[in-house]
Formats: C-alpha cells, sequence, structure tokens
C-alpha cells in the first residue's frame, strides 16, 4: 500500500514561465544549439502536497490508500544546474 511518502517534482508556473522566457532568448542567440533543459521549483512528497491541499480547502480528509503502479517511482528529482549554468534560472517558488 502506498503511503504518500512518494515524492515529484512541482513547477509553480511562474517559474515555468520565466524558465522558458530564458530558454527563448538563449536560442535566439545560439541558433543551432539544441539543449534538454529541466525546470522545477521543488520536490515534495504527496502527502505533504495533499495535506497542504486539504488545508487550503479547510475540508476533512478522504484519502484512499492504493497500491504504487508498475513502472512508478518512489521519487523524482530533476536536476536544474544546466537550467541554472545556461539560462541563469533560478525558481522564486
Amino acid at each position: 500500500m502506498a503511503s504518500g511518502s512518494s515524492a515529484r517534482d512541482y513547477t509553480y508556473i511562474e517559474d515555468t514561465v520565466s524558465g522558458i522566457m530564458s530558454a527563448w532568448k538563449y536560442v535566439n542567440v545560439h541558433e543551432d544549439v539544441y539543449e534538454i533543459i529541466n525546470l522545477k521549483s521543488y520536490t515534495v512528497s504527496l502527502k505533504t502536497l495533499v495535506d497542504q491541499i486539504y488545508e487550503l480547502l479547510q475540508k476533512p480528509k478522504n484519502i484512499v490508500h492504493t497500491a504504487m503502479k508498475p513502472g512508478d517511482v518512489n521519487i523524482t528529482y530533476a536536476n536544474i544546474d544546466k537550467a541554472k549554468m545556461l539560462l541563469n534560472y533560478l525558481p522564486k517558488s
């Protein structure tokens, strides 16, 4: 049974837009360069995210724990070092 301890990368929309705009400027200067660049704001556990949503909605918790799905992983963690180096990307949220 999954306990909500799995964690995922989440990206605040303003950080995403900032990263995309910085990438657009980078592409305009480096026309023949193709890069794969990760953008993210933070990594958070599913339990923490769900707790925060319930708190904001001021609703009682109604959580059903199920088994992890095949192929699922316990944590995702995007490395944003390249975004920091090439785009000066610094998530604010």
